[in-house]
């Protein structure tokens, strides 16, 4: 099968498409043929070996300290059964699935296995560039806003880079559970920003939100620009403050009213956002598709850090 495989860490023009072997499912899998997969800000940190503030040291001991262990990046996708394990039940070929992959990676490729458990079933009013563009951004809104923020109607919410993959699904989501939104972005980004669900926008560009006066029930940090001593003087007395990209050091020092982390990954939170896509509650905003020789491209766009929504990849 072909993949973007790098060998080494660096640009994306490290990153190359090859042969490599398909895999095989044990008996607890299934084998996916990928029809599409998110191209993130957290594959392009891997690629590159760049990583928040702290994290370094641990990271490269976890991925690999001169190169890549995992030569084959991608967590997010959507496809196809092409064939289950002996053991499998659950799962049948011709099923429409998708997931996230986690540390494993794997999902630049025209293939990946998986354990039969973990992916949810694609609805069929769902495409699979929706439901592999929605996972990566959806899950970590999702984590942050109801299981950190403990968000409920009626509360104000300000989503710090309002435009990426986490951001135009917190503030759809957010508008959802009944909040009122104010989204920070780029002034190119504002007339999406506002139809995504945000009744503010303020232009990152001309305007310093830490010296704003307005104060909120839950900041949501998307971006990894907003330290905890700049971030809580923004907040309501109640209110929480939330890193989703944070340094070591500020994830350390998360606790009372800030909460950092990383989103679990739970087929239920799958299941609930491909519903939310299929009513139309919830739209999945792509910047670019690429085919997988446009991987470097692909790579290119995300590392500009102005993408909208997210990047795909159609391996």
């Amino acid at each position: 099968m072909k993949a973007a495989v790098s060998n080494r860490y660096g640009p994306p023009d490290v990153v190359r498409v090859a042969d490599v072997p398909r895999p095989e499912p044990k008996a607890d899998e299934v084998l996916v043929r990928v029809r599409a997969a998110a191209v993130t800000s957290g594959d392009a940190r891997l690629r590159a070996a760049r990583f928040p503030p702290g994290f370094a040291p641990f990271a490269r001991l976890a991925f690999g300290v001169f190169r890549p262990r995992r030569k084959i990046l991608g967590s997010a996708y959507s496809g196809v059964v092409e064939a289950a394990g002996s053991a499998v039940t659950r799962l049948k070929e011709g099923d429409e699935v998708c997931g996230l992959l986690g540390a494993r990676m794997g999902a630049h490729a025209e293939y990946v296995t998986v354990r039969a458990d973990k992916p949810a079933l694609k609805p069929a009013p769902v495409s699979h560039d929706d439901a592999a563009g929605v996972l990566f951004g959806g899950t970590t809104a999702l984590f942050f806003l109801r299981d950190k923020g403990h968000l409920t109607a009626g509360q104000t919410v300000l989503v710090n880079g309002a435009s990426g993959a986490i951001g135009t699904n917190a503030v759809q989501l957010a508008r959802h559970f009944g909040a009122t939104v104010t989204g920070v972005t780029g002034g190119a980004n504002a007339a999406l920003v506002t139809e995504l669900g945000a009744a503010h926008v303020v232009d990152h560009t001309r305007h310093d939100v830490t010296r704003t006066t307005e104060r909120y029930d839950i900041v949501l940090d998307t971006v990894g620009n907003l330290s905890i001593k700049a971030g809580r003087p923004l907040l309501t007395p109640s209110g929480r403050l939330l890193l989703a990209v944070g340094s070591l050091g500020d994830t350390v020092r998360a606790r009372g009213n800030v909460a950092a982390g990383v989103a679990p990954e739970r087929r239920a939170d799958y299941e609930l956002l491909l519903g939310l896509v299929a009513d139309g509650a919830l739209t999945v905003v792509v910047d670019e598709a690429y085919d997988l020789a446009g991987i470097a491209e692909a790579y290119a766009r995300v590392d500009t850090g102005h993408k909208v929504g997210n990047v795909l990849l159609h391996p």
